[in-house]
């Protein structure tokens, strides 16, 4: 019998939950059947997969990460930066198989707009697109022109997302300074190559 109350948006955000407490990968049809008191066929009335599945919690999780970080989000140049910045890293720590699923999951993207796409897979291209466009508004903010916009949020995604990573697989946790303090000096060199960047171009 199936657990009362149980529907597709339950099924997902316990696999959210369950993924901060065993890793992104450890959550299958089977364990979180198991999680949630049922038989894994129950689990086929709301999910059609483990891709499904996996998909959905990324989306969810994107969601749930665009939603925290333009919260956060305040000023311009540097400041919004470093705003941006400390949401994705706190979200990180908070959350780290939630944001282990934002970077993890590999999305099909959207080529053909006719071509038939799951929901999962639709709802997850719409939460990456915020995520996105949450980053191109850090990069806007400098001034920076739109041939060199790529470039910009590449930049400083890898460098965010990189530091981030390795903090939290303990990379940082072996030598001095700690890791809070370079954060910052990181930060300050991004933020001096975004202003370079955007200098540049009128050179």
């Amino acid at each position: 019998m199936g657990r009362p109350g149980l529907n597709r948006s339950a099924v997902i955000a316990a696999a959210a939950d369950l993924t901060d407490e065993l890793g992104f990968d450890a959550v299958t049809i089977s364990v979180l059947a198991r999680h949630l008191g049922v038989r894994s066929p129950t689990l086929y009335s709301h999910v059609s997969g483990a891709t499904d599945l996996r998909t959905a919690v990324t989306a969810y999780v994107l969601d749930e990460l665009a939603d925290t970080t333009s919260r956060a989000m305040a000023g311009e140049g540097r400041g919004l930066l470093v705003a941006y910045a400390d949401a994705i890293r706190d979200f990180a720590r908070r959350s780290p198989g939630r944001y282990d699923a934002t970077t993890r999951q590999r999305i099909p993207s959207a080529s053909d707009p006719a071509a038939e796409i799951p929901d999962s897979v639709a709802a997850a291209i719409t939460a990456g697109r915020r995520n996105a466009d949450l980053a191109l508004a850090v990069i806007r903010s400098y001034g920076i022109a739109e041939t060199n916009e790529t470039y910009a949020v590449r930049l400083m995604s890898s460098l965010i997302h990189g530091y981030i990573t390795l903090e939290i697989a303990g990379t940082f946790a072996h030598s001095d300074p700690p890791s809070e303090v370079t954060w910052f000096k990181v930060l300050d060199d991004l933020d001096r190559t975004l202003k370079r960047t955007a200098a540049d171009q009128h050179r």
